[in-house]
C-alpha cells in the first residue's frame, strides 16, 4: 500500500456532487488522512458526448457571472450533453488535472437550483478523469480550454444512477444541468508563482526557490529547533490572503528537524493535496492563515502545534516538523 498523507485532507468534490457523506473528521485533526472515495454509485458508460439539448441561459451569460438557466423542455438526451457557451484561450484540461471551477447545478424537469458556488464566493476543485467526481464531470470536462463556460446536461447514468441522491433532492430519474466556468487547472508539477524572498535568518531552514515542478530542497541549520511556530515567505505570491476558514490546494514537502528525514511529500506521491485549515494540525492552520495564494511558505511546527507526544508513521513523538508549502489555490 502506498503511503498516505500525514495531513488530514478534505474529500475532493462537494457533498451534493460526490455524495461523500457527513464529515466526522473534526476530532481527528492529527490523524493520517483518508483518501477520498467519492465514486459514482454505479458504473457510468463511456458513450459519445453530444452538444445538446441543453436549456438556454437566460441571464448572467458571461464567464464569472452567476447564470440563470431556464427549465428544461422536452426529453433530455440519454447521452452526456456538453455545450461550449464561451470558448476560453487557456490550455486544455487533461486526465489527472485538479480543475478549479465555479458552477451552478439544477434539475432538468423542475429548474430547481440544488447548488452553486457563485453565491458562496468559493470555487470548487477536484481531479478529473480519476473517478472522484460524477462521471459526467470526469468525461465532460476533459479536453476543455481553461477560461471556458460550459453547459452540461447529465443523465442519471452519468450522475447518481437509479438510486439518485435523496438528501440533495435528486431522484434516480433526474437529469442534472450544470453551468461550469473553468477557472484554472493544476497538476503534479504545479508550483508557487511570485517574487523570491531573501532568506537571511541563519537559525532557520533554507528552502530552494525552484518552480520547475520538482520538490524544493530544505537545508536545515545546525541549531536547536525553535520553540515557537515559524511561518515565512520563500516565494511571495500576489493572490488573496488565506483566511482561517479557507480550504486550500497545495504542494508540500515535510522533513524532520532532527536528521532531516523526509516523512511526507506531494511531489513524491505525484498528487496535490486539498484540505480545510480547520482540519489540519494547528501549526498548518496558524502558519498558512494570512499568507497569499501563489506563495511558497516555510513552516516550522513545534511539537505542541503538531503531533505532540503521539508518534505517527515516520514521525517520532515530540518532533519538530519542517514544511515547504506551495499555496496553489483557495477553494
Amino acid at each position: 500500500m502506498r503511503r498516505r498523507s500525514v495531513l488530514l485532507a478534505v474529500p475532493a468534490g462537494l457533498l451534493t456532487l460526490a455524495g461523500c457523506g457527513d464529515d466526522k473528521s473534526g476530532s481527528e485533526k492529527t490523524k493520517p488522512s483518508q483518501e477520498p472515495t467519492n465514486q459514482s454509485p454505479s458504473p457510468a458508460p463511456s458513450g459519445k458526448i453530444v452538444s445538446g439539448p441543453v436549456p438556454p441561459i437566460t441571464a448572467g451569460k458571461k464567464f464569472g457571472e452567476k447564470p440563470k438557466v431556464a427549465k428544461g423542455t422536452g426529453k433530455p438526451s440519454q447521452d452526456l450533453a456538453v455545450k461550449t457557451i464561451s470558448q476560453g484561450d487557456g490550455r486544455k484540461t487533461v486526465k489527472g488535472d485538479w480543475v478549479q471551477i465555479n458552477y451552478l447545478a439544477q434539475i432538468w424537469d423542475t429548474g430547481k437550483v440544488i447548488d452553486n458556488t457563485f453565491d458562496k464566493k468559493k470555487t470548487a476543485a477536484f481531479p478529473i478523469g480519476k473517478g472522484q467526481v460524477l462521471p459526467g464531470w470526469d468525461q465532460g470536462l476533459l479536453g476543455r480550454n481553461l477560461g471556458s463556460r460550459l453547459e452540461l446536461a447529465v443523465p442519471p447514468a452519468y450522475a447518481y444512477g437509479k438510486q439518485g441522491q435523496p438528501q440533495a433532492g435528486i431522484k434516480g430519474t433526474d437529469t442534472l444541468v450544470f453551468v461550469i466556468d473553468l477557472v484554472a487547472a493544476f497538476d503534479a508539477k504545479s508550483s508557487a508563482k511570485g517574487s523570491k524572498v531573501e532568506q537571511t535568518d541563519a537559525d532557520l531552514p533554507k528552502v530552494s526557490t525552484n518552480t520547475d515542478g520538482k520538490a524544493p530542497t530544505i537545508t536545515l541549520p545546525k541549531k536547536a529547533a525553535p520553540k515557537k511556530l515559524v511561518s515565512e515567505y520563500v516565494i511571495e505570491g500576489d493572490g488573496p490572503e488565506v483566511k482561517k476558514t479557507d480550504a486550500l490546494l497545495v504542494q508540500y514537502k515535510g522533513v524532520l528537524w532532527d536528521g532531516g528525514k523526509e516523512f511526507d511529500s506531494t511531489y513524491k506521491r505525484g498528487e496535490l493535496a486539498q484540505f480545510s485549515l480547520q482540519q489540519v494540525v494547528k501549526g498548518w492552520s496558524q502558519g498558512l492563515t494570512g499568507k497569499k495564494v501563489g506563495s511558497r511558505v516555510l513552516v516550522v511546527v513545534p511539537p505542541d502545534l503538531g503531533y505532540g507526544k503521539a508518534a505517527q508513521k515516520g514521525i517520532p513523538a515530540n518532533s519538530t516538523l519542517v514544511f515547504s508549502v506551495d499555496i496553489l489555490a483557495v477553494l
